[in-house]
């Protein structure tokens, strides 16, 4: 097949979803002609002209027909297929003995009809059904939201980050004492021992709404399509409180600078690969948590106090970046806020046996990258949140979550060898 028919083929793809495009999508189609199907921008206008695809607003198929979205959530496809045909055929049967009128809406029966059978096709097949809702919810086009496994494997990867903007801080190699003996440690804290970490960088915040958006943008396959798409995106990569609180792709009014949360542990590990980076190991997590101080309870030292840090629902929410003051290494909002999901499965003996020396739970760095989908064990969660006690703060505290979990406490960062 030549380019220039895998393009018509694309075009007939996307009709078969919606006879309607907005004027962007417009734009990004000619836009996907040129630089993809290496075709001249008069072709791709006569193409787009000859398809028949109309410039105007997205026509919401399960508005035509009578129905929202919700209405087939939790349905089996052959109920759902059944009403549609109901509706369908009642809307048609109407059309046909309302004579040569001209609708409200300015088009004829003949046209209306042509809708209503546009919108039933559509409807009545599960994937299609699935892109269209798609569009509706995010302005994708189907090539976005018909997904295979491996877009997850391999997200576009973004190289233009500059250094200023990645806001990194070197960790300096060394020996450091991990997890705590103190009297009211936990007992997956002990026993503390000596670890020695190679040196690395670390992300200077959690990365942010704003920075998390980049991503979506880049790897639409990692938006939030709503619960009714739950079952077409990575279901075993995200639950269906997945960006919660974001709306039609945008994060919360006002919140750009505040931590991302409502992450996976499966989509904050496809951002990090994405920007080059990777998650931290719990022992890279702890000693850059330490900011270079021996056997303190805090980044800081023994004592916390609400102007340290964002916990125990004092503030009620997460806050932006960088409010309250870094430790000596440099790093914000290292306990509370949110907390932050490691690389590591988690183990809560995993200290009476660790290696000495960069150790990790559930395999290297490079086997647990290498399997990143077949990963289904909890994953260690550090740090504490806006919403966690004094104790739970305390830099070697630990937590843990499924990969796929999502809440409104835990958000992450990244870090990076020195050698790369």
């Amino acid at each position: 097949m030549s380019k220039r028919d895998e393009f018509i083929a694309f075009i007939d793809d996307l009709k078969s979803v919606s006879a309607t495009i907005t004027e962007e999508q417009r734009k990004g189609l000619l836009r996907r002609a040129v630089q993809q199907h290496d075709l001249s921008s008069a072709d791709a206008v006569d193409i787009l002209r000859a398809s028949g695809l109309v410039i105007g607003e997205k026509e919401n198929y399960f508005e035509v027909l009578g129905f929202a979205i919700e209405d087939f959530q939790n349905q089996s496809e052959s109920d759902i297929v059944s009403q549609v045909e109901a509706a369908h055929k009642k809307l048609y049967r109407e059309s046909l003995n309302a004579g040569g009128r001209v609708r409200p809406d300015g088009k004829s029966e003949e046209q209306w009809r042509a809708l209503l059978n546009q919108a039933r096709d559509t409807l009545k097949d599960s994937q299609k059904r699935q892109a269209h809702i798609a569009m509706l919810q995010n302005d994708l086009t189907p090539s976005t939201v018909i997904l295979v496994e491996e877009e997850f494997n391999d997200p576009e990867t973004h190289l233009s980050r500059t250094s200023e903007q990645d806001s990194m801080v070197l960790i300096p190699a060394g020996e450091f004492k991990m997890g705590s003996n103190d009297y009211d440690a936990n007992v997956d804290e002990k026993p503390a021992h000596l670890v020695y970490v190679d040196a690395f960088y670390m992300d200077k915040y959690p990365v942010t709404n704003a920075q998390y958006k980049e991503f979506l943008d880049a790897n639409p396959q990692w938006r939030n399509l709503g619960l009714f798409n739950y079952h077409l995106i990575f279901r075993k990569y995200r639950d269906t409180d997945y960006l919660k609180n974001w709306f039609k792709g945008k994060y919360p009014t006002g919140k750009a600078d505040h931590p991302v949360n409502w992450v996976s542990w499966h989509a904050a590990m496809a951002y990090a690969k994405w920007v080059g980076k990777r998650l931290p190991t719990e022992a890279e997590w702890e000693k850059a948590a330490r900011g270079g101080l021996a056997e303190q309870r805090y980044p800081w030292g023994n004592a916390i106090y609400a102007r340290n840090a964002n916990f125990d629902q004092r503030v009620g929410e997460t806050t932006s970046v960088g409010k309250y003051p870094p430790n000596e290494y440099g790093l914000c909002d290292i306990v509370g806020n949110v907390g932050e999901w490691c690389l590591d499965e988690w183990d809560n003996e995993f200290y009476k046996f660790s290696e000495s020396h960069n150790p990790v739970s559930g395999g290297s760095i490079e086997s647990i990258i290498g399997t990143l989908t077949k990963q289904k064990r909890p994953r260690a969660v550090r740090g504490g949140s806006w919403h966690s006690a004094e104790h739970e703060v305390r830099v070697s505290n630990r937590s843990f979550l499924p990969p796929w979990k999502t809440n409104s406490l835990t958000g992450f960062r990244c870090v990076k060898p020195v050698s790369s």
